[in-house]
């Protein structure tokens, strides 16, 4: 089955996954959350694998601009946040199967690992 990598063409770390999967010669397909964001059921069996507080993205405006509230928000409030603004999301996200195996990216043993089985 094809890896699919969820995520935004611009984003660095995502050029970055890119260019190794196809150093490792890696099938994947690429899809850009902004234009596709994923539905909230794909999201629900993420958080399952994953678990929300890895899939948040910290470091986007997106989060920044939410409300201190955030901190106190439950995995369903996280799953609909996620649904509503994709750029919440880490990236990029890798789903194998339609499960979730990873979300940000660095080139080092566990990733190696995940990515080519």
């Amino acid at each position: 089955m094809t890896l699919l990598v969820y995520g935004i063409p611009n984003c660095g770390t995502c050029k970055k996954a890119i260019q190794w999967l196809e150093d490792n010669k890696v099938n994947y397909q690429f899809i850009n959350t902004k234009e596709n964001p994923p539905t909230q059921d794909s999201i629900e069996l993420w958080v399952q694998s994953l678990g929300v507080k890895s899939m948040r993205n910290t470091s986007g405006l997106s989060y920044r601009a939410l409300g201190e509230e955030k901190k106190t928000w439950t995995d369903e409030q996280w799953v609909e946040a996620f649904a509503k603004d994709a750029m919440l999301l880490k990236r990029p996200l890798f789903v194998k199967n339609n499960q979730a195996i990873l979300v940000g990216f660095r080139a080092n043993e566990t990733v190696k690992k995940e990515l080519l089985l």
